[in-house]
């Protein structure tokens, strides 16, 4: 595509905002939206976020950390910096005045870094009321904002170093010198300056040292069995010259435990007696019935016989 001026072009910077209107185009930018980039004080930045992380599994979950849960967190972002945001493939396409894209940058990139956009949204809600109150408009607002815990991390480790230095001074000096304070003032200061100096130069050599491993090509050693352990300390012989007597007692004890559940079953095991005797019990209805056909049988029989 070209982007040619004509004879009634008035501004000549037109020509590229002409060339970022494609730009956006071409990022998926609804057309009602990118026309918005040709007004003066609307600037564009198409960040790429495909390099950072190499991982692809780490990039959707980071790339989605952008957009939030139903895209809430890219809503906050949008309404905190007045920038327009739209996330297509491996890329960030961001509409707005100069200085909220610089902020959208920075939050994007740092997400995709494995900082959480919260931070940067408590951050800019903080700036936001700070900015409302005229007395608080000259002061330095980093008492206000909230630090990362990494940043924490690094500033307890200086405090701390630097009581441990204190301390150790503290206890070197002798009590004569307590009395004349005044006189090696300049000199106490120096010395723990120097100390806290050469703390910090331990503390970052041996952050340094943990960094670096050596690679080696070969495996970690195996780890030793349960056997090996009980050969080298003796147990695994102690084991076998006692091993006899044991075997024979625990022999004894399992059948003595074996005789003891068998008894035990015949004594709870029932007794094969024959079942007791029931006279057949007949039901009076039916004897009587049977009684009135044998009778009528009977009289039958009597009447048929030849006299």
């Amino acid at each position: 595509m070209t982007v040619k001026t004509t004879r009634k072009t008035v501004d000549p910077y037109i020509i590229l905002k002409a060339r970022d209107l494609i730009k956006l185009l071409a990022r998926s930018v609804p057309i009602t939206q990118a026309v918005k980039i040709l007004e003066d004080n609307v600037a564009c930045d198409v960040i790429k976020i495909g390099n950072i992380i190499r991982n692809k599994e780490r990039f959707v979950k980071r790339r989605q950390r952008i957009l939030g849960p139903s895209g809430s967190t890219l809503k906050a972002i949008e309404l905190l910096t007045d920038c327009y945001l739209l996330v297509q493939g491996t890329t960030v396409s961001a509409m707005g005045p100069y200085k909220g894209l610089k902020v959208v940058r920075r939050i994007v990139v740092d997400c995709m870094k494995n900082i959480h956009p919260i931070y940067h949204i408590k951050e800019l809600m903080i700036k936001r009321e700070l900015a409302k109150n005229p007395k608080l408009a000259e002061e330095n607002w980093d008492r206000f904002l909230p630090n990362f815990s990494k940043r924490k991390r690094a500033k307890q480790a200086k405090t701390t170093a630097a009581k441990a230095t204190s301390e150790q001074q503290q206890q070197q000096q002798p009590a004569a010198t307590a009395t004349a304070t005044g006189v090696d003032r300049t000199s106490h200061d120096t010395s723990q300056a120097a100390a806290f100096r050469a703390e910090q130069a331990k503390q970052k050599s041996a952050q340094e040292q943990k960094k670096k491993k050596k690679y080696t090509p070969f495996p970690p050693p195996q780890m030793p069995r349960k056997i090996d352990l009980e050969l080298e300390s003796g147990e695994y012989f102690k084991k076998k010259a006692r091993g006899k007597g044991e075997r024979e007692a625990d022999s004894s004890k399992k059948a003595e435990g074996r005789e003891l559940v068998s008894s035990l079953k015949k004594m709870n095991k029932p007794l094969d007696l024959p079942p007791p005797s029931e006279e057949p019990r007949l039901n009076p209805v039916l004897a009587k019935k049977l009684n009135d056909r044998k009778r009528k049988f009977d009289h039958d029989t009597e009447h048929s016989r030849p006299h």
